[in-house]
């Protein structure tokens, strides 16, 4: 029976021979990850369901501080010294305070492969699927017992296939790609859907676009993104895992529910204005509103090559008075690199702070909240009310984009800009 990507994985975790969309199985999970927001509730859960039972194997279960790093409240530091003791207790995996993004943090760390099903506290864990695993954001009761048990019931999704083509003009990103399909599908768009990304523009992007691209489809809904890998991501694989990488491709006759069509050769940057990502427009359209702070990071843009952009466009040039631009690298490897590449130098003369390694401004409760009526540019994913602040208004763009705004201390299209 010919198979998608998300129907072999899910066969081979389930002992079967195949599988098809909508059949209920219990897969064998290969991690099991938790953050510091979220693992506290996790662990005290475990102990009252399971008391010091052991987890199903510590090799598999791992901790990742991404969120409140350093600690700045004392429930926040209790929360993180419940983790190092459960850590401790279990043998397990911790990857404290000085690594970043938790999910960026395993796939540097060679815990992320094709097959692998995986799960976390986190809503966007399913940009994993760069490396084709089955990775998904669930809740406490489901993190509890396949921390025990090592497996986990799903429910086979289907598979929709969106096929990108076209080279994308000068400052004209991946994020712009995204936040492109999410304005045309729209927040419920693939909902607990399978999707597969392909065509030429996607198999000449390298892992970091990738990544870009898998973050949200959690905005769409979606269970769960894929993209076969090439070559660069293999040989990150690779050498991250000390393992030869096995690709996982659909059989040509697989079904899919739906075939999407872009072509993004005309693609402008593209903005998502408050307060939804799919209330998406071309930077034209909003060109020149003002804006009072900046922010490049998150699990979807802090990567060296978003930060390569950023720079590109920041150089010799100062970040406009009265506007903020906080920078924030998804780890510290990414942060090793912008350092050994000048970009970080090239952010501080500019007029940026730096922070450390985090999921920084993806959320409240870190330096760079938004006061009442502030307006910002964020390379996240998410611009819901509140966010990240409380009457304080957030659009999504490109570090392309957000770095010439940073500049005018106005929403400025990076492929106008000029001076």
């Amino acid at each position: 029976m010919p198979s998608t990507i998300i129907e072999k994985i899910l066969a081979r975790a389930s002992g079967k021979k195949t599988v098809s969309p909508g059949d209920k199985v219990w897969a064998n999970v290969d991690l099991v990850a938790m953050r510091d927001f979220g693992g506290p509730n996790v662990i005290l859960k475990y102990k009252e369901e399971f008391g010091d039972a052991p987890v199903f194997d510590p090799n598999k279960v791992a901790i990742t501080f991404d969120l409140h790093i350093p600690p700045r409240q004392i429930k926040e530091a209790n929360n993180q010294k419940i983790c190092r003791e459960f850590v401790e207790e279990k043998g397990i995996h911790l990857f404290d305070i000085n690594n970043g993004v938790g999910q960026h943090t395993l796939l540097e760390h060679g815990m992320v492969k094709p097959y692998d099903v995986i799960i976390g506290t986190d809503s966007h864990m399913n940009l994993l699927g760069v490396a084709e695993a089955f990775s998904t954001g669930v809740g406490i009761t489901d993190i509890v017992a396949a921390m025990r048990y090592g497996k986990l019931w799903y429910r086979v999704p289907e598979t929709v296939k969106i096929n990108i083509s076209g080279k994308l003009k000068e400052f004209v990103t991946p994020k712009d790609i995204i936040l492109h399909l999410v304005g045309e599908l729209g927040t419920d768009g693939l909902s607990y859907k399978a999707v597969e990304f392909e065509g030429e523009t996607i198999e000449n992007m390298g892992i970091d676009g990738r990544i870009t691209l898998l973050s949200m489809v959690t905005e769409m809904d979606g269970k769960i993104g894929f993209i076969k890998p090439n070559r660069e991501v293999i040989s990150f694989l690779e050498e991250n895992t000390g393992k030869n990488i096995e690709v996982i491709e659909s059989d040509k006759d697989a079904e899919y529910l739906d075939t999407f069509e872009f072509s993004i050769s005309d693609l402008e940057p593209q903005i998502a204005c408050p307060h939804s990502p799919d209330n998406v427009k071309s930077v034209r359209e909003v060109e020149g509103t003002p804006i009072d702070q900046v922010f490049i990071g998150s699990c979807t843009n802090g990567r060296i090559r978003d930060l390569e952009i950023a720079a590109r466009i920041l150089k010799g040039k100062k970040v406009h008075k009265g506007c903020r631009l906080i920078v924030t690298p998804a780890t510290t490897e990414v942060a090793k690199e912008a350092l050994k590449k000048g970009l970080i130098q090239t952010f501080l003369d500019a007029g940026a702070v730096i922070t450390n390694p985090s999921c920084a401004l993806c959320t409240i409760g870190h330096p760079g909240v938004l006061a009442s009526g502030d307006v910002t540019l964020s390379t996240s994913n998410r611009n819901y009310p509140g966010k990240i602040g409380k009457g304080g208004e957030i659009y999504l763009v490109s570090p392309a984009t957000a770095a010439a705004s940073a500049i005018y201390g106005k929403i400025t299209n990076p492929r106008g800009m000029h001076g």
